[in-house]
């Protein structure tokens, strides 16, 4: 079951988010924890006991939520814990709800485009950059998905114009 992240709890998810993901792809240990004064950004993490085991850090819009961060520590990684989460999630925010993947260039990147789809995400094929996260870190070009169905060019653009004025701070 997930459970809003307390700030106390910070350190764990930001462990496993390090461990989880390319510097590229998360902000400083500082910027991240900043994240908690904005209105729209909440973690949920599931606990084994005092332990995170994994998280969700996402924002939640008028229109939709957008899945930031998702990361299962390895050790209970392949246990199904990553669908039971998207699919609790898909209930609490009772709208689309959006994420970013990596082009399907590798089988990784197969393998996760893969994963969302069985749990309900469909790819969007719409060119896509990822601003800067930070001093020195550079775009990323991704994909959007998107559950319950594929987004239009003109919910696509939507979505892509709020993630980089909320999200990203930068107009395009």
């Amino acid at each position: 079951m997930l459970k809003p992240l307390e700030i106390c709890d910070f350190d764990k998810v930001y462990k496993i988010m390090d461990e989880s993901f390319p510097s590229d792809e998360r902000r400083s240990y500082d910027g991240q924890k900043k994240l908690f004064e904005e209105d729209e950004y909440r973690i949920f993490a599931r606990y084994d006991g005092e332990d995170v085991t994994a998280f969700i850090a996402l924002w939640d819009f008028e229109d939709f939520a957008y899945i930031e961060h998702f990361a299962v520590n390895e050790k209970s990684r392949n246990g199904g814990i990553g669908a039971k989460m998207l699919a609790e999630i898909l209930k609490i925010f009772n709208k689309t709800v959006c994420l970013e993947v990596e082009p399907p260039e590798n089988e990784i990147a197969q393998r996760r485009i893969k994963f969302y789809e069985r749990n309900g995400f469909f790819l969007n094929n719409f060119e896509y950059l990822q601003p800067s996260l930070g001093d020195g870190k550079g775009e990323i070009p991704l994909l959007v998905m998107t559950s319950g169905k594929s987004a239009d060019r003109r919910g696509f653009e939507k979505i892509r114009n709020v993630l980089y004025e909320k999200v990203y701070r930068v107009k395009k």
